[in-house]
């Protein structure tokens, strides 16, 4: 279904920086075009600017595992299990990068792993209401004998666990509320979907 407006319905009106650090956060004084007609009232909204994302959910066919990580997350610190997450590879879209290259070197980076075919799953806002990051979301096959261990970067302050699992526990932690971000539950119910297909191409 086509959108009845684009961003040209927007009357943006002032445009204010009010922090500028790794991400920027900016005030927006604007109105927009309205289903019924007419115009908006004037309204103010912050809005969020992040780097667009990669994730990537990585997956040994083979074997049915999947491989997944685990880090500190400043963002869960209030979460009241714990602000550890486990997660699926993922990163930011550096300027000049294509998306496969930087789900390419995230998996190396964070899980020591490198990637096989690639598989596009998905392009969605995580949360438009206040971010205007966009996150890739792709399933990546390897082979996970071998990987472990602690990885990341230094300089990132990066200290990243792996975790290779069957599919199968992977899904006893989804369904009980372990896998808690949008990356693994997109990539996992693609995958919940795909697997038998993927499995059958061996």
């Amino acid at each position: 279904m086509r959108a009845p407006f684009t961003a040209a319905d927007v009357a943006l009106e002032e445009r204010r920086c009010l922090h500028e650090g790794f991400f920027r956060l900016e005030e927006f004084h604007l109105r927009h075009r309205l289903f019924e007609g007419g115009w908006s009232g004037r309204m103010v909204r912050e809005v969020h600017h992040r780097h667009d994302a990669v994730g990537v959910l990585l997956y040994d066919v083979e074997r049915d595992a999947v491989v997944l990580i685990e880090q500190f997350r400043a963002g869960a610190l209030d979460d009241p299990d714990s602000p550890w997450k486990l997660e699926v590879v993922a990163g930011l879209v550096e300027r000049g990068e294509s998306l496969a290259e930087v789900a390419r070197r995230e998996a190396m980076e964070e899980a020591g792993c490198e990637v096989g075919e690639l598989i596009e799953l998905h392009t969605y806002y995580p949360s438009p209401g206040a971010c205007d990051e966009r996150v890739t979301l792709f399933c990546g096959l390897v082979d996970s004998r071998g990987l472990g261990g602690v990885h990341g970067l230094d300089a990132e302050h990066e200290d990243i666990r792996v975790h290779v699992l069957p599919f199968i526990r992977a899904w006893e932690l989804l369904e009980a509320g372990r896998l808690d971000n949008a990356m693994c539950l997109i990539a996992f119910h693609w995958l919940a979907g795909e697997r038998a297909s993927l499995r059958a191409r061996r």
